[in-house]
């Protein structure tokens, strides 16, 4: 029979998905990413404890007593093993999966009742739904949403949802049909009956099936952790793929206490607010006798009090007893955050922790996560991990570099001369090579033990060398995981076993153990790897500090095995205090390898002044204006920045308001207001020449090259020309010269703004639409845009300005040494659209950090800028 290709159609329309629909993907993640962060941002603001006794007031409301005294219990001893960070995660990411499906699946469950051609419709969905293995729903989830929460909290949706759509339907389907008759007997609308009549009957039902719901979600957000998801399934994961038994319980422990308490308190809340199940619980109590005080409850009004009680205990100490951490040794990072991901073997575990205390020291916030090889370079290829540490190239990793080679940046070697190997005890005296397996397959129990499956020795293994030494039927290789293969080869050493297992170089095993690498005579492993730092598309121009320390990283093989002995002497969660004492043992070598760039910035000899300085909301305005701000705090000043539209500015300058400003454009654009306040007011000098302005078009507007063309087609454009700030010198002669000489008085000019009128080119060139808008150069929308100066053959725009910088008639004397570097400061193009750049990806309000990204980028900038004696 035909092979039946339903996993190539998966796949490529998972790949059609991709490429037609990310927009959607996109905005899904963000909006689900929003919701588990607030969720997360209130249940991990308050102290442990305190949390534990408003979730043990909740279990006191619904359930009594006792449930309270152990739901307290309970999450304390969560706290006391050091799961309560884990358990919050999965908690909300169980909120906020359990909320999406009951508002989706209760209407679909009342829908499928209410007409059994839905129910027929959603009854063979619903079953592929719960019957597809939970894990399958990982992999579109990855590709889709990438790494993260985002994928586990879909995939948790689409897997826990079946049951709450069916039990909605069968418990509407259960009422009584002669109620319901009745009810419309009496003219009763179909919505009052389904809503004071069905609904209530049918909430023990319908109950039951959001109980299973939030089982369904929580065991399935542990089976996330595998896609980096976090969390308790995130420990669960690193505890199996570490073998670590002591975690493994921990972690264990902590989703059986989550689970048990959220279970009781959704049966409880059914006879909270079922009339059903209030009706039983008075039955309940009264059978009680003397034991009723178990059994009580508070009214809601008194929970709702001892919870806000408890929330503002939790506010106050939040708020009083904030502590930032210790502090970092520099500010490189200004904050900035680096996502470190990783496969759990010893060479990437130990580098990456050591980055992430090298960046911590440097001042940004990293991250790390642990994925499995194929999610790894999956979620880097999309952007969602910034950089890995042990990619071996260029074999065993061969197939995902193929794959993903065109997103991904190869940052350099840091280790080189590593091999893969089939291992044996050397008490195995009769093998020292491949080809001493052939025949051999039952001393070892047919089995070579692996290691992840995903790994590329793995598959080197599996399809080139078994069948290079004929060892393909005689041999199964079996998968597993790291930890797992040297538990299994402690274990086999111990009793005097024979074992094969893959292993590779450098590996602190042949350190513990007496064990032979079976050689291999005709290459099938290939000649060697090295080791890799990998960043993501565009890492290093994102972040060129930070590209530049792991450019220059190198690790010998006494420095690396160090380095994993002392994270394994640490334990397990204890990863970066291993670093720090293994960092004790080498003084000075972060300094080496992460020199700092800016814990030395000599003070100015009128440190501590504070100048104020004006600025317009002008792309090249804001870039300057927050690069002397940046540069003038590296020298020990004390600069305070004010925004003001271009004659406000000027005013202020002349009144000594505003002490100077960097965005004069003169002789022409800015004319006006030069000639009024020049006697009060000092022209610093020119830092850009060669500027315009102009009016602009979209290449796509084909026969529109100059200005006299614009006239010619005005109904195209709408009789609109997009304009900016109305003071500004550019609109004054667009009106008063430019439109008259040229005949586009009839044109109407907007008023927009500099920002209105970028939006409303992002607008018009995304649906290519024409468009005339008033800008300048230089300005980075040349760059992003493929646009048409109009020419102005008649000169009404004026000659070339230069940008200069203007300061009140005092500031010289005021601000000498300020005054002296901008004398003598000078940008070129690309310097000012790179740094305009560098802070439009930052965004609004992290201008300091776009900033401070380019002053990484171009290191002495300071000291050219500025100079100190």
């Amino acid at each position: 029979m035909p092979r039946i290709q339903i996993g190539s159609w998966a796949s490529d329309a998972v790949d059609w998905l991709t490429n037609h629909a990310a927009w959607l993907f996109d905005f899904v993640t963000h909006v689900l990413n929003g919701f588990y962060t607030g969720i997360h941002a209130v249940l991990a603001g308050p102290e442990p404890l305190i949390l534990a006794g408003i979730f043990a007031i909740i279990a006191w409301w619904l359930r009594g007593l006792p449930a309270a005294v152990l739901t307290f219990l309970g999450f304390a001893l969560i706290d006391s093993i050091e799961q309560w960070d884990e358990t919050i995660s999965s908690l909300s990411l169980v909120l906020v999966a359990c909320i999406i499906t009951i508002v989706v699946a209760v209407p679909l469950g009342i829908w499928a009742a209410r007409s059994r051609a839905v129910g027929g419709v959603l009854r063979p969905v619903l079953d592929l739904m719960q019957t597809m293995p939970a894990m399958v729903y990982l992999i579109p989830g990855i590709l889709f949403f990438g790494l993260g929460v985002v994928p586990g909290i879909v995939s948790t949706i689409v897997f826990s949802m079946p049951p709450a759509v069916r039990m909605t339907e069968l418990g509407i389907r259960q009422v009584d049909g002669e109620l319901v008759e009745a009810a419309e007997a009496f003219g009763t609308h179909p919505r009052r009956t389904l809503l004071r009549v069905q609904l209530p009957l049918a909430l023990p039902t319908i109950m039951a099936g959001i109980n299973q719901v939030i089982m369904l979600a929580l065991s399935m957000v542990v089976i996330a952790g595998t896609a980096g998801g976090g969390g308790l399934g995130g420990s669960v994961y690193q505890s199996l793929s570490s073998v670590d038994v002591k975690l493994g319980a921990e972690a264990g422990l902590s989703v059986v206490i989550l689970a048990v308490y959220l279970d009781r308190m959704t049966g409880a809340l059914n006879q909270r607010v079922s009339p059903l199940g209030r009706r039983a619980l008075a039955k309940a109590q009264a059978s009680l006798g003397g034991m009723k005080f178990l059994r009580w409850k508070p009214a809601t009004s008194l929970a709702t009090v001892g919870i806000v009680v408890l929330a503002l205990v939790a506010g106050g100490m939040g708020y009083f007893g904030k502590n930032s951490g210790p502090a970092a040794a520099s500010n490189d990072g200004h904050g900035r955050s680096v996502t470190l991901g990783y496969v759990n073997w010893d060479e990437g575990r130990a580098t990456t922790f050591l980055w992430k205390e090298i960046l911590e020291q440097r001042g940004f916030k990293p991250k790390v996560q642990a994925l499995e090889a194929g999610p790894l370079f999956a979620g880097q290829a999309r952007g969602d991990i910034d950089v890995q540490s042990n990619a071996w190239l260029p074999t065993t990793h061969e197939a995902y570099w193929k794959q993903y080679k065109d997103k991904l940046e190869d940052l350099g070697t840091w280790y080189d001369k590593t091999s893969l190997e089939i291992a044996v005890p050397s008490y195995m005296k009769d093998l020292k090579s491949l080809d001493d397996l052939k025949g051999k397959s039952g001393t070892f129990g047919g089995k070579i033990i692996g290691i992840e499956p995903g790994a590329g020795e793995m598959k080197i293994l599996k399809d080139k060398v078994l069948k290079a030494y004929d060892l393909s039927g005689e041999y199964k290789v079996q998968d597993s995981t790291t930890a797992s293969m040297l538990a299994e080869l402690d274990r086999s050493i111990r009793a005097k076993k024979p074992i094969a297992v893959t292993l590779w170089s450098p590996h602190w095993a042949y350190d513990k153990y007496d064990l032979t690498k079976l050689k291999d005579p005709k290459g099938a492993f290939g000649s060697g790897d090295s080791l890799h730092m990998l960043g993501r598309k565009g890492f290093s121009e994102d972040e060129p500090l930070v590209a530049g320390w792991m450019k220059n990283f190198h690790l010998d093989e006494g420095q690396l095995t160090s380095l994993e002995n002392a994270m394994k002497d640490a334990g397990n969660g204890h990863e970066q205090e291993g670093v720090r004492a293994w960092l004790k043992k080498n003084p000075g070598l972060v300094d080496k390898l992460a020199p700092s760039g800016n814990t030395s910035y000599a003070k100015g000899k009128d440190a501590g002044k504070a100048p104020d300085i004006g600025y317009p909301a002008w792309d090249e305005g804001i870039a300057t204006t927050y690069l002397w701000k940046n540069v003038l705090e590296k020298r020990g000043y004390r600069p305070k920045l004010h925004n003001l539209d271009v004659g406000p500015m000027w005013t202020g300058l002349s009144t000594g308001q505003i002490d100077v400003e960097t965005d004069g454009w003169l002789p022409v654009m800015q004319k006006q207001y030069w000639e009024k306040y020049q006697k009060d007011l000092v022209d610093i000098g020119p830092w850009y020449d060669k500027t315009s302005v102009e009016i602009a078009v979209p290449s796509y507007v084909k026969d529109v090259k100059t200005l006299d063309d614009l006239r010619k087609h005005k109904d195209e454009f709408g009789g609109k020309i997009i304009g900016i700030e109305p003071g500004t010198g550019a609109m004054k002669r667009l009106k008063s010269t430019v439109a008259p000489a040229y005949g586009l008085d009839g044109f109407q000019v907007t008023s927009a703004g500099t920002s209105g009128m970028l939006a409303e080119l992002q607008r018009a060139y995304g649906k290519k639409e024409p468009i005339a808008v008033v800008l300048w150069s230089p300005h980075w929308a040349y760059s992003k845009y493929d646009l048409t100066k109009l020419k102005d053959p008649k000169g009404t725009w004026g000659a070339e300005n230069h940008i200069t910088s203007v300061g009140n008639k005092s500031f010289p004397k005021e601000f000498p040494e300020f005054h002296g570097w901008l004398k003598n400061w000078k940008m070129t193009p690309d310097e000012l659209n790179g740094l305009e750049k560098d802070i439009q990806d930052a965004g609004k309000g992290n201008e300091d950090k776009g900033v401070q990204k380019w002053i990484d980028a171009h290191p002495g900038i300071v000291d050219k800028m500025a100079p100190v004696k």
